[in-house]
């Protein structure tokens, strides 16, 4: 069993930190999540009225890109340790039937989406025919999945990433500091190449 407690010398109040690889995972998913939500918000306000605001989508779309790859390792992680047979994932359980279900379907739609986004932003215009196409399709049959699996997850989302950014000792998990520079990381990436492809797109404003 990996939980385990640990409590710091140094420290007056000896706050007690728990040691726990299942819940930091899950922690980690969760703070990746929450902003995944908020830039995929971001992104969906800008479809209003793409031709205008496609820098915006550009930019956003390269920061999802980001946490999305970081969210993919996470929730690739716990279901390479639960398939492998460790003991701590296998107690903690698999996610409900309806989101264990509709899990590949947001897993290969998400990839299909931000792939041919990429891929529109870096080949330009010569790549409308047929990757615009896959890139609508895929989004379409990806929002539907999605909306479930947000609806799914979105109290355990809340709950987790609202647990690392407590300061109640209680709710101390070890880890927290690697946990956020790590998605301050993927978050910094997104960004700085949301800022780069920015400049690419020039093509499609012909």
């Amino acid at each position: 069993m990996t939980t385990e407690v640990s409590v710091d010398p140094r420290s007056p109040s000896r706050d007690v930190v728990v040691v726990d690889g299942v819940e930091a995972n899950a922690r980690l998913t969760g703070i990746t999540g929450a902003l995944l939500f908020v830039a995929l918000a971001a992104e969906g306000v800008t479809i209003v009225d793409l031709h205008d605001l496609l820098s915006m989508h550009v930019f956003v779309g390269m920061l999802v890109a980001a946490l999305v790859l970081l969210k993919l390792a996470s929730t690739g992680y716990r279901f390479a340790r639960y398939y492998a047979g460790d003991p701590d994932y296998r107690r903690k359980g698999p996610p409900q039937i309806v989101l264990r279900v509709i899990g590949p379907v947001v897993v290969v739609t998400t990839i299909a989406v931000v792939a041919s986004g990429v891929v529109l932003v870096l080949v330009g215009e010569s790549s409308r025919d047929p990757l615009l196409g896959i890139h609508k399709a895929s989004f379409i049959v990806w929002f539907v999945a999605m909306t479930v699996h947000v609806v799914g997850h979105v109290r355990d989302t809340l709950q987790l990433s609202g647990a690392d950014m407590s300061r109640d000792p209680a709710r101390r998990v070890a880890g927290r500091a690697t946990r956020v520079t790590v998605v301050l990381l993927a978050t910094g990436a997104g960004l700085a190449t949301g800022l780069v492809a920015v400049d690419w797109i020039g093509v499609w404003r012909r």
